[in-house]
């Protein structure tokens, strides 16, 4: 067995770190400090060059820390970007005391018992990019699983995301997204918010809305059942605000 593909699996089997796949995992996460202790790829030169044309903010630690392996040793499917990472998962301890600190300069996303893993990816994504607090679910759902990642192109690092009980939510007013709620465009959404969101099927759980503070409903045209999860969580966010316009940026990958 190659040396790289051994020390790769041994790094995984000892637990406390994530996959990144794929380049823009990559360097999402080298962006937003996340401790990478591996990079892997079938043609580290050419990962090198992606980093020098995309993202020359991280070329340098990409160029450091990429070594040759063959990826279908270690990964059910290769990312066309043929790159993958190693990288250690936040501490839970420090997140949790972060999602509860107040004064908030953003909401906080919660996610009701999702059950599909690319939309939490998705939503993790843009809770990033608009500088949201943290994403936080509840249910069985690991919100850390390779595949919420992937989706999430490595955004768990800009923001903070965990798995909590009800009775463990963050303080603040709990607005839940509800068809019987009131009309979004009549509301201001404060900062120190917490914002509820349930499955397309289900929608919030009762539990869930017997703690809300407050109903929102979206605007929808009669007969169309629901919006996407993490269009619904669009909606919501830019309705918020996001973020200050001096600090809107982006490459757009």
């Amino acid at each position: 067995m190659d040396e790289t593909v051994q020390e790769w699996r041994e790094a995984e089997r000892a637990g406390g770190l994530v996959v990144l796949d794929g380049f823009h995992a990559l360097k999402h996460a080298l962006r937003f400090g996340a401790d990478v202790r591996m990079v892997i790829a079938e043609d580290p030169a050419a990962v090198r060059a992606l980093a020098h044309e995309l993202a020359p903010d991280v070329e340098a630690a990409v160029g450091h820390l990429a070594r040759r392996a063959d990826l279908k040793e270690v990964l059910p499917r290769v990312h066309p970007t043929g790159v993958a990472a190693l990288a250690v998962r936040p501490d839970r301890a420090a997140g949790i005391a972060g999602l509860g600190r107040l004064p908030r300069p953003a909401p906080v996303v919660v996610l009701d018992n999702p059950r599909n893993l690319g939309n939490v990816g998705a939503v993790v994504r843009l809770a990033a990019g608009f500088g949201a607090t943290g994403v936080v679910t509840r249910g069985d759902l690991d919100p850390w699983h390779p595949n919420v990642v992937r989706a999430g192109a490595g955004l768990h690092y800009a923001t903070t995301v965990e798995r909590l009980e009800l009775d463990e939510l963050p303080p603040g007013p709990l607005y839940a997204l509800d068809p019987e709620g009131t009309d979004i465009r009549a509301l201001t959404l404060p900062d120190d918010a917490l914002l509820a969101f349930g499955s397309e099927r289900h929608g919030i759980s009762p539990e869930l809305r017997a703690r809300a503070d407050h109903l929102v409903s979206l605007p929808m045209r009669p007969q169309v059942s629901s919006y996407n999860l993490a269009t619904s969580v669009a909606m919501t966010l830019f309705h918020w605000g996001g973020p200050p316009a001096q600090e809107q940026h982006g490459d757009h990958a």
